[in-house]
């Protein structure tokens, strides 16, 4: 961490806002902050073109941004995003959990969509910046975070489709969040999905681009109209193979005690690298329990759970860190997962990474940084 502002030859243009919500206005707005309706009361911007590589790098306030109708990101979906936290530690420090990761994804995401990449340490820098002027903003609330999102958008004028765009635009905005389901970490009930796909070989699923949410959308308000939280995506080709949860990856827990192992899709392409899924990966078996990649059928995942081989399933991700899957309903009826509760193996997992995060339990990994 630095207070020099010149990264990658950039020189951080310093705009603070005049405008900043008083003490008593941002404590109100933290005390039950939901989930990314909030946000703090700057933004980092930085401009890119052919010409000039990364240019414009800017700490402002939060504000509209100003498009033209022909922007060609409204009209070819051209962005992408990312989602990370912030966590108040009980030594007053404030700390990211492996922004670093987040970065690499990022531009992996770029490459798929022929953007440009965004040097490692100007996204590192945007977020040492917002959190270093909107410091107040990182709630100290237990189980609260400040929500992180960088995102980069084409912003070429015209509605030529047949090259990328030659200019984008990077954004970094920050929100105050509470738990990500209202319910914390009650089980949730997911529908399995053989009417939709959210990715195929050779497509966007690896990215984290706008496009592949957006693709979900009816997915999931079908699953609420089967009185389910979230969709499960199976594989495009035969809508046999359980891929992942909504935004989340899945996990599927075997045995019980200290015959317990996990498994998680293995990444085909079509999945998205979670940042949490690879985390779980290299957490539990520091823990005594294996865990693998490999393939799981919708059949197996009946079977296995009918059986009592299968013993829990749950998520993961940024937003909602581990969160039990304790019901499966699909065309062909619904089943429960072990006793339809939060499992041991589950509950172990999410306390220990949750401690890691929040700076309560020790972080063998070096997945802690410092941003303040």
């Amino acid at each position: 961490m630095s207070n020099d502002t010149t990264t990658s030859g950039l020189t951080f243009d310093i705009q603070p806002s005049s405008a900043r919500r008083t003490p008593q206005e941002r404590a109100a707005l933290l005390e039950s902050p939901g989930f990314g309706s909030v946000f703090t009361d700057h933004m980092v911007t930085i401009r890119y073109s052919e010409e000039k590589g990364w240019h414009d790098a800017r700490l402002e306030a939060y504000a509209p941004l100003s498009l033209d109708p022909a922007t060609s990101s409204l009209h070819y979906a051209q962005e992408i995003f990312e989602g990370l936290k912030a966590y108040h530690h009980p030594d007053g420090r404030v700390v990211c959990f492996r922004p670093e990761a987040n970065a690499a994804r990022f531009n992996r995401s770029a490459v798929r969509m022929a953007m440009p990449e965004l040097p490692e340490d100007l996204f590192l820098k945007s977020i040492e910046l917002i959190i270093e002027h909107d410091a107040d903003w990182v709630p100290t609330k237990e189980g609260h975070s400040l929500y992180l999102r960088p995102f980069m958008i084409s912003t070429d004028i015209g509605l030529g489709v047949n090259n990328p765009s030659r200019t984008y635009l990077y954004i970094l905005i920050a929100s105050p969040a509470a738990s990500y389901f209202s319910g914390g970490v009650s089980p949730v009930s997911v529908w399995l999905s053989e009417d939709y796909t959210r990715a195929a070989p050779g497509g966007t699923g690896e990215a984290k681009f706008a496009g592949n949410y957006a693709a979900s959308f009816r997915a999931q308000a079908q699953a609420v109209e089967k009185g389910c939280d979230q969709v499960v995506w199976l594989d495009a080709s035969e809508h046999r193979w359980v891929e992942e949860m909504g935004g989340m990856n899945l996990f599927f827990v075997f045995g019980s005690g200290d015959d317990a192992r996990v498994l998680t899709p293995a990444l085909t392409g079509t999945l998205l690298p979670g940042v949490t899924r690879d985390s779980v990966l290299r957490l539990a078996p520091e823990m005594g329990v294996p865990a693998e990649e490999g393939r799981i059928s919708v059949e197996e995942w009946r079977s296995a759970a009918a059986s009592g081989d299968l013993t829990e399933v749950f998520a993961c991700g940024t937003a909602a860190v581990i969160t039990p899957v304790g019901r499966v309903a699909s065309p062909h009826g619904e089943f429960v997962i072990g006793d339809g509760k939060a499992g041991p193996v589950t509950m172990r997992l999410r306390e220990e990474l949750v401690g890691i995060q929040y700076g309560e339990r020790p972080d063998p990994f070096g997945w802690i940084r410092p941003m303040r």
